[in-house]
């Protein structure tokens, strides 16, 4: 027989659901990883945005929130990131050198999710391009159509320079280069392609001024200098082991080859480019090269882009893709070869 106890209470009192999820939802290991990476995430989106309000919204949080966060991270590392005022907000010294790091384990985390997306094939976003300008007309942009069918979620940024721009601060997914190498160990190179470097001009110019037969006739003609070029007014010629350096004046330097390539095409002069930049005019017969048996250095064409261990989907299909268009299309055999002497 059992007998009901009054007036004593359970020994152990049953959870309420809301006692155990308020108790989960404060589990101190667990707040704390989440709340470190939110607070982590806030203080790269805000460094990247330079905006509070506008890093909150890409979060998906308040404002207050994203306050509350920021002075938490900053209470946790004992060290002011930021600094507000009524105008403008800015990193310190502390903030900055955090946000180099911050980043890398941001990115490297997006890195690893979008490997999923990879696996599956199905990039996403904004794919960041730069390229020179030449380059970026005559062998990025008529691409674009064939590689956004091919990808229909990604968004592409293009973005023309002829100065290298640092890929890392501005955030480029892939730069498309002719340097041997990175000054920063943390970009990875993979060439695509070689090119000759030619002289080129229109049959007009050609026809008043002749054509040069030695290096030496090169002094009597107008040039046309792409002043980014190293040494610009150097000219290092190599033939059968023969080398020679010609010094020269341009009578237009500019530091765009496209407009370099429309001078001589109206007959200015003869212009230095590489074949990327000259093969269609001089097959077609716009411009004739000049001095062909000689060669000037070569350039590398490379694909740079930041090391990571895994490749966003949309970095890695862009890559494939501008490796598989240069194979087929043989440019590196059209662009090392002669056109004639």
């Amino acid at each position: 027989m059992t007998f009901p106890l009054r007036g004593r209470k359970p020994l152990i009192k049953p959870l309420k659901r809301y006692d155990w999820e308020t108790k989960a939802e404060h589990n101190p290991l667990k707040t704390s990883f989440m709340d470190r990476w939110t607070e982590i995430e806030l203080f790269v989106k805000v460094a990247e945005t330079g905006s509070l309000s506008r890093a909150a919204e890409a979060l998906d949080l308040s404002n207050a929130a994203a306050s509350r966060h920021l002075a938490a991270l900053e209470g946790r590392l004992g060290a002011r990131l930021v600094e507000r005022n009524t105008r403008r907000l800015y990193l310190t010294d502390t903030g900055r050198e955090f946000f180099s790091r911050a980043r890398t384990i941001v990115a490297d985390l997006r890195d690893a999710e979008s490997a999923v997306n990879a696996t599956a094939l199905n990039p996403t976003g904004t794919l960041r391009i730069t390229a020179s300008l030449s380059f970026s007309m005559h062998h990025v942009a008529p691409l674009l159509r064939e590689y956004t069918n091919r990808y229909p979620n990604v968004q592409v940024h293009l973005e023309a320079a002829n100065r290298y721009m640092d890929i890392i601060d501005n955030n480029i997914d892939v730069a498309i280069r002719t340097r041997e190498s990175e000054p920063d160990s943390n970009i990875t190179i993979r060439r695509v392609a070689e090119t000759r470097r030619l002289m080129a001009a229109s049959p007009g110019y050609l026809a008043r001024h002749g054509t040069p037969k030695t290096l030496e006739d090169l002094q009597r003609h107008k040039l046309l200098l792409y002043t980014y070029a190293n040494n610009p007014n150097e000219l290092r010629f190599a033939k059968g082991g023969v080398q020679s350096v010609v010094t020269v004046r341009g009578l237009l330097e500019s530091n765009d080859g496209q407009i370099l390539r429309a001078a001589a095409l109206d007959g200015l002069g003869i212009l230095v480019q590489p074949t990327y930049i000259l093969f269609d005019d001089i097959v077609a017969g716009r411009l004739v090269p000049v001095l062909d048996d000689w060669d000037l250095p070569r350039l590398n064409i490379n694909l740079a882009y930041p090391s990571r261990k895994h490749l966003s989907a949309k970095v890695r299909t862009f890559i494939d893709f501008m490796v598989e268009h240069f194979d087929k299309m043989g440019y590196e055999r059209k662009w090392t070869g002669r056109f004639g002497v």
